[in-house]
């Protein structure tokens, strides 16, 4: 019976001990929401691994409370810090008002409309043209756009900037209202950029943008994680999080000349708790955090991670949020009703 005791003594404490680490990396993530990853970009790196992160310490605190160990203090602490400053990993409950003058956003990277066939189904595009058509949102974001001929998305007005002309991939921004300026931010060195329409709605002139920040190419089924491949993932990790920031650094510049009222879709190829969003967000409305409800999930990874926003300005009202999973993408679709009234 000591024996067994011991063992278990022995277990616990090497438990604790991983306990600790996970507690401690979570808490200095937090952190690396205040700092730019042009200054120590290699520690961007964590804020991808936040999510992970928060439910590996939420099953460490389950374990000990059932445990009845005082140990469950040290995750349950900075569980609470993240609950209390950060934005929220789950929502329990969702707000689903709605008004006749209501405006349905959506924004959606739909990966090309699958033209490499990522995706083992037939007719990829067709579905994703149906599922749009069937949602119906007055303003519709798309990253990673793909313009060919058969493209069957039928609006009013619309704005679309691929990469060149013999590039066709690009972003797009289709509007049932009127489009009366528009323009490209042109991101440097990269095949991400930032688009922007100004739109008419009665007496009301609203800018949305459609973000596309730099991709990190992350896919878990192709990396190989021996040394070499590992120093090379972490090289263009770094790369990718240096260039979000100096994309950041562009968008704000720009959209700070923006008095009125806005609207900011986007793919930024980061979770709520990096730099990036911080940034981004200030001063605006998360649609997910006004109204969502679950992990928000917009990412088709194997933990839950949203990188796909809409952000409002602080004016304007936010009734509905949605993300829904249809396996068209890597990405799954969002969608918010908001009241610019």
């Amino acid at each position: 019976m000591a024996s067994k005791n011991k063992k278990y003594s022995l277990f616990n404490k090497l438990l604790y001990f991983i306990n600790s680490i996970a507690a401690t990396i979570l808490l200095f993530s937090y952190f690396l929401a205040y700092i730019s990853p042009k200054t120590v970009p290699v520690f961007s790196i964590v804020s991808l691994a936040v999510p992970l992160l928060i439910i590996t310490n939420l099953l460490f605190l389950i374990y000990w409370l059932l445990k009845l160990k005082k140990h469950a203090i040290i995750s349950g602490l900075i569980l609470l810090i993240g609950w209390i400053f950060f934005p929220p990993f789950l929502k329990f409950s969702e707000k689903n008002t709605a008004r006749n003058n209501d405006v349905k956003v959506m924004s959606y990277n739909v990966r090309m409309f699958n033209v490499y066939k990522w995706i083992k189904q037939d007719s990829v595009d067709q579905k994703i043209f149906r599922f749009i058509k069937e949602k119906d949102p007055e303003i519709l974001a798309i990253q990673e756009y793909y313009n060919a001929k058969k493209n069957k998305i039928n609006y009013p007005y619309s704005y679309i900037v691929t990469k060149s002309k013999k590039k066709k991939f690009g972003l797009a921004i289709y509007s049932k209202f009127k489009i009366i300026n528009k323009g490209s931010l042109n991101f440097k060195q990269s095949a991400n950029n930032a688009i922007f329409i100004d739109i008419v709605k009665e007496k009301d002139t609203i800018r949305v943008y459609n973000l596309h920040l730099q991709s990190l190419k992350i896919n878990p089924h192709k990396e190989n994680f021996g040394q070499k491949n590992s120093e090379k993932l972490i090289a263009r990790l770094k790369n990718g999080f240096i260039k979000q920031a100096s994309q950041v650094e562009t968008f704000l510049a720009h959209e700070k000349k923006w008095k009125g009222k806005k609207v900011i879709c986007g793919d930024f190829n980061n979770t709520a708790f990096s730099w990036v969003y911080r940034q981004i967000s200030k001063n605006k409305k998360d649609a997910f955090e006004e109204a969502g409800i679950g992990f928000g999930k917009s990412f088709n990874y194997f933990f839950p991670m949203r990188i796909d926003f809409i952000l409002t300005d602080k004016k304007t009202q936010i009734h509905n949020f949605k993300t829904y999973t249809p396996k068209y993408s890597d990405h799954f679709p969002i969608m918010s009703r908001i009241n610019f009234e």
